[in-house]
């Protein structure tokens, strides 16, 4: 079966992306452009998730959100486009936590989410019921349900996430980072059947520690992505020695790695079965261990979105099992 986009819907091809940031946001708005309605599904890290002005934050989630439905801020890369600012003025006023910012249509969102979450409803359940009210057509799935926050292990101590990225702006540096809680997380029944009946798994252009290692780390996902047949393909955030977003780069640094796309190659290559880097690198794709796809990564725009995420399906087919020599059962319901 040909992965097909929407300018071919003879078939229509299951494919799964895995999300964290600002670059995984932007190539599943690319893929959904790509492909016909419902296709896709966004498996998003929640790692960084956290207790803000008593409610529930899922900023990974939110800006996935976002993106889908075209509500996102395109100069921030998070939040919502036309915000306002009248309640985090209030809270300034009041001599409250102001650090985090959160805009006024941002928190309608969190206040419902976690009246939901509160109601016991769980945060899959929640999600795909925000989701369908801002009409995002793909299927978006946080990692597990249960509580697994990243811990950021620092010359200055330990540090929440949000506080290192958010508050710290990423001033201290790395030592090692903890995912805690994830021993206890759980598979869940809607990640597992996305992984399962998935015709390509994409690993997008996110930070390989922090938006894809937690995902990582929810018990039987690595080893069911390890199981897939069907082609496993990371797209480099990292282009000319450089994150194009996010601390990605300055981590590998401290953490005494080399800045480079052979660097995430090493770190995610057990299962991985394909790798895109930019042209900028080009010349550093013979050295990549997997089949490589060079071509431009840089995406400003929903065209050069919709454009990557088609060479990407592309390159995916390419990899794909030949049925005749390598037969695998056909995913059902």
């Amino acid at each position: 079966m040909a992965l097909t986009t929407k300018t071919n819907t003879t078939t229509k091809p299951k494919i799964v992306a895995l999300a964290g940031g600002v670059g995984g946001a932007k190539m599943a708005a690319g893929l959904q452009s790509a492909l016909p309605r419902g296709c896709l599904t966004v498996i998003v890290n929640t790692g960084d998730d956290f207790e803000h002005w008593g409610l529930h934050i899922c900023p990974d989630l939110d800006t996935v959100l976002y993106h889908l439905a075209g509500l996102n801020n395109p100069e921030m890369g998070w939040g919502r486009q036309d915000e306002a600012w009248t309640v985090l003025g209030e809270i300034e006023r009041y001599g409250g936590e102001d650090w985090f910012r959160i805009g006024d249509r941002d928190l309608a969102l969190h206040l419902r989410r976690t009246e939901w979450l509160g109601l016991g409803l769980s945060l899959t359940e929640v999600t795909d019921r925000l989701r369908r009210l801002l009409g995002v057509p793909s299927a978006i799935l946080p990692m597990c349900n249960e509580p697994v926050r990243t811990l950021v292990h620092t010359d200055e101590g330990d540090l929440p996430f949000q506080h290192y990225f958010v508050r710290r702006r990423c001033e201290p540096s790395l030592v090692d980072l903890s995912f805690v809680g994830a021993d206890h997380a759980l598979l869940s029944r809607e990640v597992h059947k996305a992984l399962k009946e998935a015709d390509a798994i994409i690993f997008c252009p996110s930070n390989p520690y922090v938006s894809i290692d937690p995902i990582l780390s929810v018990p039987g996902l690595r080893d069911l992505l390890r199981q897939s047949p069907m082609p496993k393909i990371a797209v480099s955030p990292i282009v000319n020695g450089q994150a194009i977003k996010g601390p990605a780069a300055k981590m590998m640094r401290e953490l005494g790695e080399v800045s480079s796309p052979l660097t995430v190659v090493d770190h995610l290559g057990d299962v991985l079965d394909g790798f895109v880097i930019d042209q900028a690198d080009a010349a550093l794709s013979d050295a990549v261990i997997l089949p490589a796809l060079v071509t431009d990564t840089i995406m400003t725009d929903l065209p050069s979105k919709q454009r990557l995420a088609q060479e990407i399906l592309a390159f995916a087919d390419s990899l794909r099992p030949n049925p005749l020599a390598n037969p695998t059962p056909t995913p059902t319901d």
